[in-house]
């Protein structure tokens, strides 16, 4: 099974993510965008896992996430990684407290006490948007050039594990635990 830990953005935040998402398939890049209902912050990609592991992630996450509560967050503007001249992944950056940054440090930290490998990149919050296609780049200078739209706060107030199953359409996600962001 593969599985990650996500914050899930509520309605009001998946609204303005499918608007900017919507906009952005009308530039005809070469880019494969993600399903706006499947929109998250990931916290920790565990990846391919053999069905026994789920328990001790699922206590080791819960464990991470004790004591944090809801969060509130905002979109703020396109970034890329690797790097703006060489874009590989599409996302929407967001405006976070510190809170979010100590809650993934937390799920990390966690996570390499029971085996994982820490990401070993610093954390940027971020929601993807899309991957650009093998072999494709972006038009010079199209993410710096997109205007930045004003965006509405949104409170996230749940951590959830999701296993994440690929298919011939795209990925599916199915919640396997749901862990409520409360002090």
């Amino acid at each position: 099974m593969r599985l990650f830990a996500a914050l899930p953005l509520p309605a009001n935040a998946r609204r303005e993510f499918a608007r900017t998402l919507a906009e952005l398939r009308g530039a005809d890049w070469p880019v494969r965008w993600v399903r706006d209902d499947l929109a998250h912050v990931t916290l920790k990609f565990y990846g391919e896992v053999l069905p026994d592991r789920r328990a001790v992630i699922e206590e080791a996450l819960t464990q991470a996430v004790a004591g944090t509560g809801p969060m509130m967050l905002r979109f703020d503007a396109l970034g890329a990684f690797p790097t703006f001249r060489r874009p590989r992944v599409v996302w929407l950056g967001l405006e976070a407290p510190p809170a979010l940054e100590l809650l993934k440090d937390r799920v990390e930290r966690t996570a390499e006490g029971i085996g994982f490998a820490p990401e070993g990149v610093p954390f940027r919050a971020h929601v993807t948007l899309g991957r650009v296609r093998e072999g494709q780049r972006l038009p010079p200078g199209a993410l710096e050039q997109w205007p930045a739209a004003p965006f509405e706060p949104f409170m996230v107030d749940q951590a959830v594990l999701f296993e994440s199953t690929l298919t011939p359409q795209g990925a599916e996600y199915a919640q396997r635990l749901t862990i409520p962001l409360a002090t």
